[in-house]
């Protein structure tokens, strides 16, 4: 199965977490803990991990192209969600 993750610094990555998850919750199955989300997309499965000062992403997809998707549209999502925050988002495929 088709994985990426990035780590990403951040001033507040479990607000990012929270409202990540918030938002997606309302369309996705989404299950949240005190530093940790999980969000199934349609197209693959994003975890997010408050690891202060950073936050940690991992995404898994069906398929090298359902993967390509869903790191564009959690990058997108989270730059959102950051608001005045300018995250920098650099995916490694993995193995």
């Amino acid at each position: 199965m088709p994985a990426s993750a990035t780590q990403i610094a951040s001033e507040n990555p479990g607000r990012l977490v929270r409202r990540l998850c918030k938002h997606w919750g309302h369309k996705f199955p989404v299950e949240t803990g005190e530093h940790h989300g999980r969000i199934e997309l349609p197209i693959g499965v994003c975890t997010l991990h408050d690891d202060a000062p950073s936050l940690r992403v991992a995404l898994q997809a069906s398929s090298a192209a359902d993967l390509a998707r869903l790191e564009q549209v959690v990058a997108d999502h989270l730059q959102r969600m950051a608001s005045d925050e300018s995250l920098v988002i650099a995916w490694q495929r993995q193995a």
